[in-house]
């Protein structure tokens, strides 16, 4: 017998309602598979291999920038395929529960200091190369199918806000470790990494099993997955015609590059200036919480746009009050907070302002094509990983930085380098994004509008599908 649902009449929309446990378990997707990335991504892995293992700073920077070739690749056209995918599981999934284990052992291989390699600088490159090559591809599959997951569950900024607070909350893991537990375990020259890589290794289990798992607690819209997707250039095409698009690119570059040269800084800044870790890490944190509490309660008083101008501001100012006064403890815990703050608020509005963004693209196209954007996203963004390595190094190595030298032993000039190539390009790209998110339109009644517009629209789609698979529907 056909299952019968009932479809409230009235031109009211009821709010979206998505279950605590698909929340949690979707959190929980993301920030796992952020933490690896962030372990690789955020400097964890060049220092392993040039301060551990050897491999010469010149070579780990023409690895990072010959992957973000790579990268340039990979994201759209893994955006562009689970646009078009068609599986009982739906969109998404499929790439997100199967992809789980093999993304866990290619972290792992990563760290594998295999026979023969030890101060060998093209087996070493070749390690670094080919396994940041497919330890990002499988990450592409799966994190931008995980990133999306929040746009294929709700349409509302309301409803998809509580997931993005649990998400917020579970970016403790994927910030604390590079920031706080690499820091604290990983091996300066000469000394023994065995606990090190026995962490990293059980870290790359336990999160293909959590990723695995969590796909059982949430899932899709599957109507979505009958709509006609462009081709592949076309469909590249149409994100570029949609103007919020632009503006939030450069907004989400940056972050990028932040949170990149951040977490590769700090390794660096605290072997180097000496500066006490546990005051700074307890303003860091309370900086997150107050942030995520706050930017939460001011999302709907100032809006996105104007809530995204303000963290732009203040992580600015964070990141310019370490450039000139990281040496010393009190402006340093003040800067941390601020950068805690700003972290969260970038955590929170900048997944919002990224639903809007393919909400416009809806409104435009008529069809939901999240993969596509996420693809071109990571297209425009991922670079910003290489980048950030790449700049870092080259600027410590200018100021006369000496990879031989145990922690603590570095010059004055090359401590000064630390901070220059740590915050110095992060606090003028926050204040060009401050001035440019002025001209970022999806902002006022006439945008709230669109988007009751598409709530309605979903609803009709939702129901035309469930009709043509046996589902009656009754006024």
């Amino acid at each position: 017998m056909a299952a019968v649902a009932q479809v409230q009449a009235g031109p009211q929309l009821q709010e979206e309602f998505v279950p605590v446990k698909s929340r949690v378990w979707v959190s929980i997707a993301d920030a796992s598979t952020a933490t690896l990335q962030s372990v690789i991504g955020g400097g964890a892995l060049t220092y392993f291999f040039t301060r551990w293992r050897g491999l010469d700073t010149q070579y780990a920077a023409i690895v990072w920038l010959l992957f973000g070739l790579w990268n340039a690749v990979n994201d759209p056209l893994f955006g562009y395929i689970s646009d078009r995918t068609q599986s009982r599981l739906g969109r998404r999934l499929p790439y997100i529960r199967y992809g789980a284990p093999i993304y866990a052992l290619a972290f792992i291989f990563c760290w594998l200091p295999l026979p023969g390699t030890q101060h060998h600088q093209a087996l070493l490159f070749l390690q670094l190369l080919v396994g940041l090559f497919v330890f990002d591809t499988l990450y592409t599959a799966i994190a931008s199918a995980v990133y999306v997951m929040p746009y294929e569950m709700a349409l509302s900024n309301k409803a998809r806000g509580s997931i993005l607070v649990w998400k917020v909350i579970f970016t403790i893991f994927p910030t604390a470790i590079p920031l706080v537990v690499v820091p604290l375990l990983q091996p300066g020259p000469g000394e023994d990494a065995t606990v090190y890589l026995l962490v990293l290794a059980i870290m790359g289990v336990l999160v293909g099993t959590l990723v695995f798992a969590s796909t059982f607690f949430y899932r899709e819209k599957h109507f979505q997955q009958a709509e006609q997707q462009p081709p592949l250039w076309s469909a590249i095409r149409e994100c570029f015609k949609n103007k919020s698009f632009i503006v939030f690119e450069v907004v989400s570059f940056t972050v990028i590059y932040i949170q990149t040269s951040l977490m590769q800084g700090v390794l660096y800044y605290f072997d180097e200036l000496k500066v006490p870790g546990l005051p700074i890490y307890l303003a860091l944190a309370a900086g997150i919480v107050a942030g995520l509490i706050f930017w939460i309660k001011q999302r709907d008083v100032w809006g996105i746009k104007q809530s995204m101008r303000l963290v732009c501001l203040e992580f600015a100012i964070g990141c310019t009050l370490l450039l000139f006064l990281g040496r010393e403890i009190i402006p340093s815990v003040i800067a941390f907070f601020f950068v805690g703050v700003g972290f969260s608020g970038c955590m929170y509005l900048i997944p919002l302002m990224n639903g809007d963004v393919i909400d416009m693209d809806e409104h435009r196209t008529g069809l939901r094509r999240e993969g596509m954007y996420a693809g071109v996203n990571s297209l425009i963004t991922k670079p910003a990983i290489s980048l950030a390595q790449a700049v870092f190094l080259s600027v410590i190595t200018a100021f006369g930085y000496d990879q031989e030298l145990m922690k603590g032993a570095q010059s004055v000039n090359a401590q000064t380098g630390v901070l220059v190539g740590w915050v110095a390009v992060p606090a003028i790209l926050l204040y060009a994004c401050f001035v440019l998110l002025q001209f970022y339109p999806l902002a006022g009644e006439a945008w709230h509008q669109i988007k009751h517009g598409l709530a309605q629209i979903h609803q009709e789609k939702e129901k035309r599908y469930l009709e043509t698979h046996g589902y009656k529907f009754t006024e």
